[in-house]
């Protein structure tokens, strides 16, 4: 059968002329100038930066000439996570991560910022005198080059301020990135597919009075194009109940609900229309006098009076810019189910802004067409209202969604309102970025609350990535990770040690793969053989610190020498009680044993030694030497209130992470305290 219906190809509609020097030239002469914008992340912006970005988007206006129009568009579209599982180095615990949100969905946030010069009359238009319904004719003002080139160095001007507020950046998109290229499809393409990536063909499109379609995606569209639509008061942003507690705020931007909250594809368009204030002021004025003539016919012609006067007095008296304003939301579906259920929910959240909602079934195509990047001049007049900059800037998308950090080093985190995978570094780029100095970090919570399950998450990909891990755990957190490193590594690390009456915890301070021993790990076997000698309450005096250094040194000298000798607490005793003790009593300087009680010292630390009760805690005779192993965990839980163990541990641990600090140069080192309670 063939079709009655009325049709036309878009190449005979289409109201854009030329892509030049970065540019949309339309039809009629308009010139918009194109840029992505890159906005923060949501839930990382406070109040007072949101005033900020506030304050930018209004002086940034203000350098508009008259008879522009800034729109700004933001693209939700719903895509599905494809997992990275080709990364080098990647093992069972993180390909399994990966895998496990396969397919998870997710909306897809892209804002695009068009600023266009056009004419008086062209900003007058209605919807009736739209170019979907007329030819082209190039206004006489458009003609002139001053005009186009001023128009430049205002939008030069314009994203400079925004760039340098230092919370939104716009990026100047290329005549490739507008009108595409053979690989990739440009923005005035995909948006006449409904799509963000490359499109292969364009569809048909039906324009009706009840609805539009593009292919098998049905149109629907919700308007703020009135005053008495809008709400009672705007703001810069708004409390987030689900996320704020009493002692604390999450803030998102005003228009937010219709932003990132609203879970369907949509476009959110928000138009800035700039005439000449003072001509608008002086017809509001007029209309004003009019008003008050006909005031005693009709008290609604009084209650507008009013409202003008207020409007004017505002603008007067703060000298502020009267500038006219559009919102819509247009979502779409291919399912009819599914659109009444969008049509709800886009309604809902609009009325959640204190909005009153209104599905426009009228204007959908000539509004669509307004959209078309670049065509921002055909905004039918008739649909927009009068307001100040600082309320239509209230009402811009002020957040986009998570985004993976530039740098190679990081961790996988999931998004918060949708689960997508997301690389985030949390150590080099807030540094870079002059957010914080170090890259120390304190992680608290209730009990719980996954403090343990996070660090695990942390420190695997960390150790993944090349950096050496010592972890100082209570409550064997991480032996099953520890336990998968030391499977997968052979034994070559994932070293665990824990004190049990079977297996006590064992070290040996003297040893080392190499044989070296820095001035670090000589002072550290000093400190530690203090500790063990000495009381809390009994201080080491200076010359027993300085005798203690001195042997220590001898005792490396003689090891290094001889190799029979076997590196140990148990062979450092015996070069004490037999070597050391008598070169002392040979000395032609005599040392008191007020000064250095040798005898003392052999009896205290006698516990330590083959046969003592504790000879096990520094004579391992697995000769594990922690420099080189990158995952190593002291789990202290059986042993923290034991004034014997605990102290030579802890000293343990520091002279192992301080050895590793010292020596391994351009590796990543994390020290990690687990229930570090002060």
């Amino acid at each position: 059968m063939r079709n009655v219906m009325k049709a036309t190809t878009l190449e005979s509609r289409f109201p854009l002329l030329s892509v030049e020097h970065g540019c949309i030239v339309s039809k009629d002469a308009d010139i918009t100038a194109a840029f992505e914008v890159e906005l923060p992340e949501v839930y990382t912006v406070t109040a007072e930066e949101y005033e900020a970005i506030h304050a930018a988007w209004c002086k940034a206006i203000k350098v508009l000439p008259d008879y522009s129009v800034l729109h700004k568009q933001d693209w939700y579209v719903k895509e599905r996570y494809r997992p990275d599982t080709g990364r080098e180095g990647m093992g069972f615990l993180a390909r399994s991560y990966e895998m496990h949100f396969n397919e998870r969905p997710f909306l897809h946030h892209k804002c695009y910022l068009f600023l266009t010069k056009t004419t008086k009359e062209r900003m007058r238009q209605q919807s009736n005198w739209n170019t979907l319904c007329r030819g082209h004719i190039v206004p006489k003002e458009m003609q002139d080059k001053e005009t186009a080139v001023k128009f430049i160095e205002a939008v030069e001007q314009f994203a400079r301020i925004l760039n340098d507020s230092g919370h939104v950046r716009l990026r100047r998109l290329s005549d490739d990135e507008l009108t595409g290229t053979e690989k990739e499809t440009g923005i005035i393409g995909r948006y006449f597919a409904l799509s963000p990536g490359h499109v292969d063909c364009l569809e048909d499109m039906e324009m009706t009075a009840r609805e539009m379609r593009i292919g098998d995606n049905r149109l629907c569209l919700h308007t703020l194009s009135d005053t008495e639509d809008l709400p009672a008061a705007v703001a810069t942003d708004s409390r987030y109940e689900r996320l704020s507690t009493d002692r604390s705020d999450c803030r998102l931007s005003f228009a937010a609900p219709v932003g990132l909250l609203l879970p369907c594809n949509h476009i959110y368009n928000q138009y800035v229309l700039i005439g000449n204030s003072d001509e608008e002021l002086r017809r509001f004025e007029k209309t004003a006098r009019n008003m008050q003539s006909l005031s005693r016919y009709s008290r609604q012609n009084a209650i507008n009076r009013e409202w003008i006067e207020e409007y004017l007095n505002e603008a007067h008296s703060q000298g502020l810019k009267s500038v006219r304003a559009h919102f819509n939301v247009m979502a779409w579906s291919d399912d009819a189910e599914e659109l009444k259920r969008i049509k709800n929910d886009v309604g809902s959240q609009l009325a959640s802004m204190g909005c009153v909602p209104r599905h426009n079934t009228t204007d959908c195509p000539t509004l669509f067409w307004a959209g078309i990047p670049g065509n921002a001049a055909d905004f039918p007049a008739e649909e927009a209202f009068h307001t100040f900059i600082g309320q239509a800037v209230c009402l811009f998308a002020g957040e986009t969604n998570y985004k993976d950090s530039p740098s190679a080093f990081g961790i996988r985190m999931a998004d918060r309102i949708s689960g997508k995978p997301l690389h985030i570094d949390i150590s080099d780029l807030p540094m870079k970025r002059g957010v914080t100095t170090n890259r120390n970090k304190f992680v608290l919570g209730p009990s719980g609350s996954g403090k343990s399950f996070f660090m695990n998450h942390l420190v695997r990909q960390y150790y993944e990535q090349g950096s050496h891990v010592v972890l100082v755990d209570t409550g064997n957190s991480y032996q099953g990770l520890c336990e998968m490193i030391h499977r997968k590594t052979k034994g070559r690390d994932g070293i665990y040690f824990t004190y049990t009456e079977e297996k006590p915890i064992s070290f040996n301070p003297f040893y080392t793969d190499d044989g070296v021993f820095d001035v670090e790990k000589k002072d550290s076997i000093k400190t530690l053989l203090l500790t063990l000698w000495k009381s809390e309450n009994e201080p080491a005096t200076k010359t027993e610190s300085a005798e203690l250094g001195s042997a220590v040194n001898a005792y490396i000298l003689k090891i290094q020498q001889d190799k029979n000798i076997v590196p140990s607490f148990n062979s450092f005793y015996e070069y004490m009680r037999d070597v050391y003790r008598k070169e002392m009593e040979e000395r032609y300087i005599k040392v008191a044993k007020t000064d250095f009680n040798i005898d003392n010292f052999l009896t205290t630390l006698r516990q330590y030694y083959r046969g003592g009760r504790y000879d096990f805690l520094l004579n391992s005779t697995e000769n594990i030497d922690l420099l080189h192993k990158r995952f190593v965990v002291f789990e202290i839980d059986s042993i923290k209130d034991n004034a014997e163990l605990f102290p030579v541990v802890t000293i343990i641990i520091m002279e192992a992470f301080i050895n590793k600090m010292r020596r391994l140069k351009g590796v990543r080192k994390q020290l990690i305290v687990e229930e570090a309670w002060l």
